[in-house]
């Protein structure tokens, strides 16, 4: 049986590593063994991250939300319970974008919701 080296194969393999690996530095870019090591960390970091932008984002956007309905005299818990009494179906994202670019269509909406806000 004559000898296998895996030459192609084994070439196939780190090539696929090494082109994932574009834009690392040092050794991390080059060495074969610490690549893997680096792709699979970035691999694994990059799927945690898809999942944390999606909190952060949203985070963001109830911040806004706040600080817009600040101006509106109405708490932002007390906001979200109205809409969803009226049955507004924004989410939002989209209400924050409304708030940012225009803070009269804002103020309308949160006028609109506000007979369905619980009584203080």
């Amino acid at each position: 049986m004559p000898r296998a080296k895996r030459g192609f194969k084994r070439r196939q393999r780190r090539k696929k590593i090494l082109k994932k690996a574009e834009g690392f530095v040092l050794g991390r870019k080059v060495q074969a063994r610490r690549t893997a090591e680096a792709v699979d960390r970035a691999g694994v970091y990059a799927y945690r991250d898809r999942r944390a932008k999606k909190r952060d984002f949203r985070q963001l956007w109830i911040a806004r939300l706040s600080a817009a309905l600040g101006g509106n005299d109405m708490s932002y818990s007390r906001f979200i319970g109205a809409m969803k009494a009226a049955k507004v179906e924004l989410d939002r994202k989209v209400l924050s974008d409304i708030a940012i670019r225009d803070p009269q269509g804002f103020a309308a909406i949160v006028n609109e919701v506000r007979s369905f806000a619980p009584k203080m």
